[in-house]
């Protein structure tokens, strides 16, 4: 384990209501509770915003998540990434019925390592975020994402939400030791395995084994999500920073 606790981010859709209403007061409410990272979503739509919003509160941007392997320009989602200070480019969602055979993930890693250059030109890094059916998808015996990591560039990189890794069947901590130094982030969230996200709960508090997946992605960001949260969620965000901050060590 780490002697010190790895970066620490927030995925701002766990606020999306709040951003919707007032995206500065946000990111400032975030920034009160000790958080000095955030990780955006869909910010090549309101890049001026998000980047006042970050200058004011004092924050910075090291990921965000955006559409780019289907996008018309992916050239002006990365511009935007690189105008709010980014260093990494994920994409967050292909849909189940794109992973259903070897065939269509050796196209999705094509698209991938294709858009990498593209990143790099601006100093990014460029990858992909999972959620469960590509661990739920099995080819020749093995979980879609593992085969997509295995067709991926050196420089693609990977986020792995090890929550919805989970709900999909996998090991998760088996599931980041094979992929090893190519996990540059990880979404930790934590409730039941069942996929019902409105029960999803602060770090330590689910049936997730959060402990064990820390372990096996020690130098990876740690970024919390919430997909929902029956309570206030900035409340949830601040226990999960309070347990990291206490055991992720």
């Amino acid at each position: 384990m780490p002697t010190s606790i790895p970066t620490v981010s927030v995925q701002l859709y766990s606020v999306r209501d709040a951003i919707a209403d007032d995206l500065a007061g946000a990111v400032a409410r975030l920034a009160e509770t000790g958080l000095s990272h955030v990780e955006p979503y869909a910010f090549h739509e309101r890049t001026d915003e998000y980047r006042r919003a970050f200058a004011a509160a004092g924050v910075t941007a090291p990921s965000g998540h955006a559409p780019v392997l289907d996008a018309e320009d992916p050239g002006a989602v990365l511009d935007a990434a690189a105008a709010l200070g980014m260093a990494t480019v994920i994409d967050p969602y292909v849909p189940a019925d794109r992973w259903q055979t070897a065939d269509q993930v050796a196209r999705l890693a094509d698209r991938l390592n294709a858009l990498a250059p593209l990143a790099a030109e601006r100093g990014l890094a460029f990858g992909y975020h999972n959620h469960a059916w590509e661990l739920s998808a099995r080819l020749d015996g093995r979980h879609a994402l593992e085969l997509l990591a295995d067709r991926l560039a050196p420089e693609v990189v990977l986020e792995v939400d090890t929550y919805w890794a989970a709900v999909g069947g996998a090991d998760t901590p088996a599931l980041l030791a094979a992929l090893g130094d190519r996990v540059r982030l990880i979404h930790v969230k934590d409730g039941t395995l069942d996929g019902d996200v409105e029960r999803q709960q602060p770090l330590g508090a689910g049936e997730v084994d959060v402990p064990a997946i820390l372990t096996a992605a020690p130098a990876a960001t740690r970024v919390i999500e919430f997909d929902a949260y029956r309570g206030d969620v900035f409340e949830g965000i601040a226990g999960s920073l309070a347990w990291l901050t206490e055991h992720d060590r």
